[in-house]
């Protein structure tokens, strides 16, 4: 039985998909809170499937990155429909997309400007150049922009990745 039951969790936390947010209703007594459960649902290699939720404990950091960690409560079919096993409240640790950023990097507004070059008038009306650096997996100079701006505005990276952290786990503790 304890192996089934590993067998399960490392399943479970190999099929995790995706970790959704919802906008709370204005009758919010009537549904749990976003961050209460939060469903979860993956697929086997022989056509499985896994159906579940996770209840976060606390977000935690590791090096750069954000994990939540919970406990996940699901049942896992075979590929016929058939009950494979269930998992109930399994420490489970998740990775979590944070989303991306955007930087002001640079706003310069020009006015217009006129020019006689030896007979060749040139006229040029007001420009407006704004450059925004894009933060997020895959954009790696949007990445290091993003970080270099930080750190000339006197807050690094590490110390803003532990106030969100701090912001998460407090409002897990209102939640729960």
């Amino acid at each position: 039985m304890k192996r089934v039951i590993l067998t399960l969790l490392s399943a479970a936390i190999g099929l995790v998909t995706m970790v959704g947010l919802t906008a709370v209703p204005a009758d919010a007594a009537a549904v749990p809170a976003p961050l209460s459960r939060i469903p979860v649902t993956g697929t086997t290699a022989d056509g499985g499937t896994f159906v579940g939720s996770v209840r976060p404990t606390r977000f935690v950091a590791e090096g750069r990155d954000v994990l939540l960690k919970g406990l996940v409560s699901g049942t896992m079919t075979n590929s016929g429909g058939g009950t494979a096993g269930t998992v109930s409240d399994a420490p489970v640790t998740m990775p979590v997309a944070l989303p991306t950023g955007l930087c002001p990097i640079l706003h310069l507004t020009l006015g217009p400007l006129d020019l006689d070059l030896l007979g060749l008038k040139v006229h040029l009306d007001r420009v407006v150049l704004d450059l925004t650096a894009i933060s997020g997996p895959g954009n790696l100079l949007g990445n290091l922009l993003c970080a270099i701006a930080g750190l000339l505005d006197g807050t690094g990276t590490l110390a803003q990745l532990d106030q969100l952290l701090a912001q998460l786990n407090q409002l897990l503790g209102l939640l729960g």
